[in-house]
């Protein structure tokens, strides 16, 4: 069972880290229309996944997930025991 934290903006967060789960390096654009969401929400939500370690920033435009984003999807991880700014991969 996955443990959301507080600051996670559900099910965004979630459906941004399993698109992320696929292996691909993917913009706030592609991800955001491939879970229905804006654009500007989606680009919101990366900062916010960056800054907590489950996602990262490969280049200017492309994020990809991380060891603890993959430990959150798998429910291995309580990411509300994660400080802000924790960037391990």
């Amino acid at each position: 069972m996955r443990k959301p934290g507080s600051w996670m903006q559900n099910p965004t967060d979630e459906r941004i880290l399993e698109v992320l789960n696929t292996g691909l390096e993917l913009g706030p654009t592609t991800i955001a229309r491939n879970i229905d969401r804006d654009r500007t929400g989606v680009s919101r939500r990366l900062s916010a996944l960056v800054d907590y370690g489950l996602v990262n920033r490969i280049e200017e435009g492309y994020y990809g997930i991380t060891d603890l984003g993959e430990q959150y999807l798998e429910g291995e991880l309580d990411v509300g025991e994660l400080d802000e700014s924790t960037d391990e991969s």
